[in-house]
């Protein structure tokens, strides 16, 4: 059975930081691409990470930029988003993505809240 389990969200004051969790079972995680994801209301979903895997860069949303840092552990089975600096548009519920190569299997975890506010 395949999960993406999150934690890590919050609430937050401006300018501070969290840090996301993704739990990923039922799957070869090694060989699947890992994104993070969030959505505000009244938006529609955005990208906000992608992972390194397969020997390339990480790639960010320009909003996210130089704040974000995405990191796997494929011993452990994770994928984390770290966020600094956060500002109220970065409120949200973010969700963990794994996507297979070619795309033939994508998988979503349930999301997790994140709210910005002072």
């Amino acid at each position: 059975q395949v999960q993406l389990v999150e934690s890590g969200g919050g609430l937050v004051q401006p300018g501070g930081s969290l840090r996301l969790s993704c739990a990923a079972s039922g799957f070869t995680f090694s060989r699947y691409r890992m994104s993070w994801y969030r959505q505000a209301p009244g938006k529609e979903r955005e990208l906000v990470a992608v992972d390194g895997s397969s020997g390339g860069s990480p790639n960010y949303a320009d909003s996210v930029k130089g704040r974000f840092t995405i990191s796997r552990d494929n011993a452990e089975r994770t994928v984390s988003l770290q966020m600094n600096n956060l500002k109220p548009e970065d409120t949200a519920v973010y969700s963990c993505n794994a996507q297979s190569p070619l795309g033939m299997y994508v998988y979503w975890g349930q999301g997790t809240q994140v709210t910005v506010s002072s």
